[in-house]
């Protein structure tokens, strides 16, 4: 810390312990200064070669025959009156940081200029703090703090300018050329580091090594900084960004309890309507979405208002697919019944598409060729807003008073193509109907609708045959296209070990599996009711069994006794209509059948497979 000394005498200054100081001098004392609660009892002549303000109040002190003078607005108080004392006796003083400008104001307070005397103690001041202390990174921010206490003085000296203008010169800097103290201290890091000038700096100084210094103003303080470092011109978004985060976390609670608190809720509020202003103008970069999230927390908790909230919320869509679940959890006002506020996500994900609406190319996601290739540059962030959606509707499905509505809509608010596997939404609609199992039948159906059985995983398949929360139908349709599914891994692995050939691909089964075959579906929706009435016969009978699962001929499922009661029904009578429509079938079919050593045969047995693909619902 820079420093400087004045004076070459002792100091005399002694106290009785009662709010008296007193010079200890051979000459009695001739006046007496009452400043705030301290009378200071001195001599008349050292005083006044120096101060031009005492001269005029002790000549009118003589004339009001008295030896006291009072000075009740005294900038920096009896502490900063006595330092300018001490210097009039020539007593020795430290000036630094921490009471420069305190000195300052009072030296201009008491008129120490020069045309009192050479030399004087403004003067002196000045020098030091030109040519020493604002050019020192750390006194400079120190000199700021102090001078929020002695306003309006400070700021009419323009000391305050001063030193803004110092840190946010030094801030610009090239960091290759910083050769200053600084603190940097990274969360991720083990603990605070001060970085020497006089070391070997073993790294390269990091772009943001300023921010956590800055971080201890006062928030007026902090925004006349930041304002004048982005008007430079010199500073990225990012760093921008670091820095108001690091602002944040040093002064925002970490528990949300204490935002809505009415001692802190006016301090707290002032705090974020500060930092979402200086937010960078490019509203795409500098500030993470996990941080814009926690500001948006704030907001809401402290009332802030509606233009700061929609600011946050319009800057949030920009990067929705850079949050994860967990900072999408934003506690829901009181009027509402649900533990998060569903509808303000659904309004993030409703902007974040309408943004992206018309960068989304749906062909490629049409085409059968491309389906699993999930990480297309061009939609990447789509595909992850869909997984963002899912998980976060698995988190709040067991929210017992989110209503069906909200959750269909939220899945709703992503297009199909952000789901090329449905694991995730099947997950969420498990877990919502184990949690409100008084929903009615139509409901279910409702919930269960948002599922497209062919985009889930096999083992999503296995859980979903044995899972007694679905309805039937989608069980059904589980069972269906999963034997299919195993049908054609069997057929092509056959062909593949007699022949080179090409085989049929599952999009290919899958797109047959959805073509409604009239007839065939007649029989199977016959079948289905039958199946309905049996399965409710053997409830009671079926809850006393645990019958062992059996693997189908195709070696694709297990399936438990009555998710295989109701496929064998179902695949019987698939299977009679296959065979019927096998002896009709001619060699024109468009569908490229699979390769086989009779090439007789492969026709055959393409058109049997595909005949055997059925669509029930």
């Amino acid at each position: 810390m820079k420093y400087m000394k004045l004076g070459s005498k002792p100091d005399a200054f002694q106290s009785d312990g009662s709010g008296v100081r007193y010079v200890v001098s051979e000459l009695a004392t001739d006046i007496a200064v009452i400043v705030g609660e301290v009378k200071f009892y001195l001599h008349k002549f050292p005083l006044l070669s120096k101060s031009n303000r005492l001269q005029r109040l002790v000549l009118k002190a003589n004339e009001d025959s008295t030896d006291e003078i009072y000075m009740l607005d005294f900038p920096g108080g009896p502490k900063t009156f006595e330092t300018c004392a001490k210097f009039c006796y020539g007593m020795t003083v430290t000036l630094n940081a921490y009471n420069v400008v305190a000195v300052r104001c009072a030296a201009e307070y008491l008129e120490m200029t020069e045309g009192v005397e050479k030399g004087n103690l403004i003067f002196k001041i000045e020098v030091f703090l030109n040519s020493s202390l604002l050019r020192s990174w750390k006194d400079s921010i120190i000199a700021l703090q102090t001078t929020k206490y002695l306003l309006p003085w400070s700021e009419e000296l323009k000391v305050v300018g001063r030193c803004i203008d110092s840190i946010a010169s030094k801030t610009s800097v090239d960091p290759s050329y910083v050769n200053w103290s600084y603190s940097y201290n990274k969360r991720s890091g083990a603990s605070n580091q001060i970085v020497e000038h006089h070391q070997k700096k073993m790294n390269v100084v990091p772009k943001d090594w300023w921010v956590e210094d800055i971080c201890e103003l006062d928030i007026a303080l902090y925004k006349r900084v930041m304002i004048a470092i982005k008007s430079k011109g010199r500073m990225s978004s990012d760093v921008i960004g670091e820095a108001l985060k690091a602002y944040a976390f040093r002064w925002l609670p970490d528990s949300f309890d204490s935002l809505v608190s009415d001692d802190y809720a006016i301090k707290y509020k002032c705090l974020v309507e500060t930092i979402i202003w200086l937010l960078p103008a490019d509203k795409s970069s500098g500030c993470s979405c996990s941080f814009l999230l926690k500001l948006l927390k704030v907001v809401i908790l402290v009332g802030a208002g509606d233009l700061l909230k929609e600011e946050l919320m319009n800057r949030i869509s920009l990067q929705l697919h850079k949050a994860s679940v967990k900072d999408l959890f934003i506690p829901a006002n009181s009027s509402e019944e649900t533990v998060y506020d569903i509808n303000l996500v659904k309004s993030l994900v409703r902007r974040y598409m309408m943004l992206e609406g018309s960068n989304v190319d749906s062909s490629y996601f049409e085409n059968s060729e491309n389906k699993g290739d999930e990480l297309r540059l061009g939609n990447a962030s789509l595909l992850t807003v869909g997984k963002l959606v899912d998980g976060y509707l698995a988190e709040v499905a067991s929210d017992p008073n989110l209503s069906l509505s909200s959750f269909i809509e939220l899945s709703a608010s992503i297009p199909d193509m952000a789901r090329p596997v449905n694991d995730g939404l099947y997950t969420a609609i498990d877990i919502y109907l184990k949690e409100h199992p008084n929903l009615a039948k139509a409901e279910k159906k409702m919930l269960c609708s948002l599922l497209d059985v062919k985009k889930l995983s096999t083992d999503a398949c296995v859980h979903a045959a044995q899972n007694e929360r679905l309805p039937l139908r989608v069980v059904v349709q589980v069972l269906f296209f999963e034997q299919v599914r195993a049908a054609a891994v069997g057929l092509t692995s056959e062909a593949n070990g007699t022949t080179n050939g090409s085989t049929r691909s599952t999009a290919n089964i899958e797109a047959d599996w959805a073509i409604p075959i009239t007839d065939d579906c007649n029989s199977l929706k016959k079948q289905l009711r039958t199946v309905k009435i049996e399965e409710e016969c053997r409830a009671n009978e079926e809850k006393k069994k645990n019958a062992k699962n059996t693997k189908n001929k195709s070696g694709g499922l297990l399936l438990p006794s009555r998710s295989r009661r109701i496929f064998d029904k179902l695949w019987a009578s698939s299977k009679g209509h296959s065979e019927i429509n096998r002896s009709s079938e001619t060699s024109g079919s468009s569908q490229s059948p699979p390769t086989t050593v009779n090439p007789g045969e492969a026709k055959s047995s393409g058109s049997s497979s595909r005949h055997r693909r059925h669509s029930i619902s």
